[in-house]
């Protein structure tokens, strides 16, 4: 991610209209003819600043950073900001959520009680407060029907 800068004036002539959407229409197309591998891609110009937002899912470094110097080295583009992700790195995110566990708060339930049942080890439950924060905001304070996230 970041932003990067670039001389306006030089690059790719891909458009001749002041039209918005026929110059993001334009660049998009531009680097999808790369063949970066990217998903999901949109390229999302803004007149006023002459910023091209990109965005989608990239296979590897390289082709974020080829996506960037593409979009950047077309006349008129200014700075390309980048907010794309690997694809790899999405990928990680989902199995983390994937693999998280909840537990819904019950009468009688403490952190240590819960600590207990899903490490062993009651005093684990810093664990429990540290990653439900700032939704608790005191490990004894956490009520029924409470919905909390139990990291592994």
């Amino acid at each position: 991610m970041g932003l990067f800068s670039f001389i306006k004036d030089a690059g790719e002539k891909l458009f001749g209209s002041d039209d918005p959407l026929e110059i993001q229409n334009k660049i998009q197309e531009y680097v999808a003819k790369q063949n970066l591998g990217i998903n999901m891609f949109t390229a999302i110009y803004d007149t006023a600043s002459e910023t091209v937002t990109l965005r989608g899912y990239a296979p590897n470094q390289e082709a974020i950073e080829k996506a960037v110097l593409a979009a950047g080295n077309v006349h008129g583009v200014s700075k390309v900001d980048n907010h794309m992700k690997l694809q790899e790195e999405v990928a990680a995110a989902a199995a983390q959520e994937a693999a998280t566990v909840y537990h819904d708060v019950v009468a009688g339930d403490t952190l240590s009680a819960i600590a207990k049942k899903y490490y062993g080890d009651a005093n684990q439950y810093p664990k429990i407060f540290e990653a439900n924060k700032p939704m608790l905001s005191h490990p004894d304070k956490i009520y029924v029907g409470q919905k909390l996230r139990i990291p592994q």
